[in-house]
């Protein structure tokens, strides 16, 4: 999960009152959601680094994409989209799995899903404990990994994957697959909204307050424009359905299936289309 009830309350009262449209839910199918921000064991990634051990806790996994301008005459445009996956491996289960697929790459192997497909900038921090992973859990507004930052500063729109129970999404009863679609870019959300939507994933009205994303403050919102990003909670029931075997790191990467694959390419398809309304917009890109 991303942030808490009350830590939202009080930074919208003060800070973003005036915030653009809410969140929706669409319901969607994944392993329980851990503790909101005011039960985090540790209030930071530098708290976190700082008392557990890296290779045995937890695990950092990134790729940033060459980018260089030799050329006197033009401008490049800046980096546009990376993926992230603050909670992933044994934390939230799937989000990994997930963010590298949105990225572009096969999970299992981590080469390109299709020959010549737009690839993105990714970060994950991965839970690796045999048990209690979710201690390892730190709220997306406290994430102060530099390589995370970095990134999230360096891109024009950041994509978040996080996990959630169903009761935490307000997901009807009968219905538990559900993800919902928040950050701070109401045009991110609603492209998001409508192409899963398109792909067969029930999409549900709802504002979940401790879902939202919209703190300034969270991760996926540390854009390189200002303008905020994107942030998806998916249900520990959409979750488990995307995978044959969902009870390891490497069974899932090995597993995917169908919806998973049709999840993938509709977050893929509200990336490319974002992008292409951006990239038509004088006053973010020169040439």
């Amino acid at each position: 999960m991303s942030q808490s009830h009350t830590s939202r309350r009080t930074v919208l009262t003060t800070l973003v009152a005036a915030a653009a449209g809410a969140p929706l839910l669409t319901a969607v199918g994944a392993a329980p959601a851990v503790a909101a921000a005011g039960d985090d064991t540790y209030v930071s990634n530098t708290d976190l680094y700082a008392k557990t051990t890296e290779g045995t806790d937890f695990g950092r996994r990134f790729k940033r994409h060459e980018f260089a301008d030799a050329d006197r005459a033009t401008t490049p445009r800046p980096r546009l989209t990376s993926v992230l996956a603050i909670h992933g491996g044994g934390i939230e289960m799937g989000t990994s799995e997930l963010c590298l697929a949105i990225a572009g790459y096969k999970p299992d192997t981590l080469e390109p899903k299709t020959a010549g497909a737009a690839v993105y900038d990714y970060w994950m921090l991965e839970g690796l404990r045999g048990s209690n992973n979710g201690e390892l859990h730190v709220t997306a507004s406290k994430c102060d990994d530099p390589v995370a930052r970095s990134i999230a500063a360096s891109s024009v729109n950041v994509l978040s994957l996080h996990g959630c129970t169903a009761a935490q999404a307000g997901a009807p009863a009968g219905s538990p697959k559900g993800v919902v679609v928040g950050g701070l870019n109401p045009r991110f959300r609603q492209l998001l909204s409508a192409k899963l939507g398109a792909a067969g994933f029930q999409v549900l009205g709802g504002d979940p307050d401790h879902l939202n994303g919209d703190l300034p403050q969270n991760i996926c919102n540390r854009t390189l424009t200002g303008e905020g990003g994107g942030q998806l909670e998916l249900t520990t029931e959409l979750r488990q359905s995307l995978f044959g075997n969902f009870s390891g790191a490497s069974n899932r990467a090995t597993t995917t299936n169908t919806d998973f694959w049709k999840f993938t390419n509709a977050c893929r398809d509200a990336i490319a289309a974002l992008e292409a309304e951006q990239l038509a917009r004088p006053s973010l890109f020169t040439s």
